[in-house]
């Protein structure tokens, strides 16, 4: 089978992209550089040249903030393209992995995880192209993975930032009132990888959460990354998130339920400060 990746250099797709070797598939790897996924026909064209059956779809436009001010152009990236896959791969019979995220719900205040079931609700402009272009996935057959607070070993990313902050910075204050759950790129993309590699992807299409098991804040989720790193001369501080200006009202609580993909899938989820340490091990290497 040949897959076609998007996002290639991307925080999952750089992920994914160490894994293929080990496929038993034929990979196309993508970014904005070999496929403009905004354009139809470029879609359809790369799709029919070679012979793609599924594609993973880990392109995104992700600048929270900036999407406020320029919504156009995150629904052309988000929305408006995630449907050009999903036509292209409804014209050959194809399958469409689709990555969402949990900014498509916090409009509706709760305090219990999110279940696939609960109705998006998004707060900005991210969320509502995200969602956009969950419902275009659909158009095709399709899963689409629901994920939160996404960071890794590549690119930039809140786990980055926070090394380097709390290393040069004797004091930091984070917020505390924004609750969900850190996800390691690296085991999103190992659970997806081995939905390919187990052909569950042709059993299994709809919704899904993945993110790594437990809870925590910004302020907890950096006083952990703090922690293993050594930096204990930094002093961090809660805050509250009108503290920080910002055009964007993120969720409050998005903590996502894994119930659904831990039993159809069959796969363990590891617990975020474990998938943390892993992460670290590879920036010290």
């Amino acid at each position: 089978m040949n897959i076609l990746l998007t996002g290639s250099h991307g925080q999952l797709g750089t992920h994914l992209t160490k894994l293929a070797p080990s496929s038993a598939h034929r990979w196309f790897f993508t970014d904005v550089e070999e496929l403009d996924i905004t354009s139809r026909e470029a879609v359809d064209t790369f799709v029919k040249q070679n012979g793609i059956a599924l594609i993973v779809n880990c392109a995104a436009y992700t600048n929270v903030d900036k999407a406020e001010s320029d919504e156009a152009a995150a629904l052309r990236i988000n929305g408006d393209a995630v449907g050009y896959m999903a036509d292209a791969m409804k014209e050959v019979h194809g399958t469409l992995i689709h990555i969402s995220t949990d900014y498509v719900f916090g409009g509706t205040p709760h305090n219990t995880p999110c279940t696939e079931e609960l109705e998006a609700n998004p707060t900005g402009a991210y969320g509502r192209t995200k969602l956009a272009g969950e419902e275009a996935a659909r158009r095709c057959r399709s899963l689409v993975f629901r994920t939160s607070w996404l960071y890794s070993e590549y690119g930039k990313n809140f786990l980055l930032t926070m090394l380097r902050l709390t290393a040069e910075k004797p004091q930091l204050s984070v917020v505390f009132d924004q609750v969900g759950t850190p996800t390691y790129a690296g085991d999103l993309a190992k659970a997806i990888f081995t939905i390919i590699e187990n052909d569950d992807f042709l059993r299994h299409e709809g919704t899904y959460h993945y993110a790594n098991e437990g809870v925590c804040s910004w302020y907890d989720f950096t006083m952990e990354i703090a922690r293993q790193a050594g930096h204990s001369n930094c002093h961090i501080m809660p805050c509250h998130s009108d503290e920080y200006p910002s055009p964007v009202k993120r969720p409050a609580y998005s903590v996502l339920d894994k119930t659904k993909f831990k039993k159809t899938f069959n796969q363990e989820v590891p617990y975020w400060t474990e998938a943390l340490a892993r992460c670290m091990a590879n920036i010290k290497q």
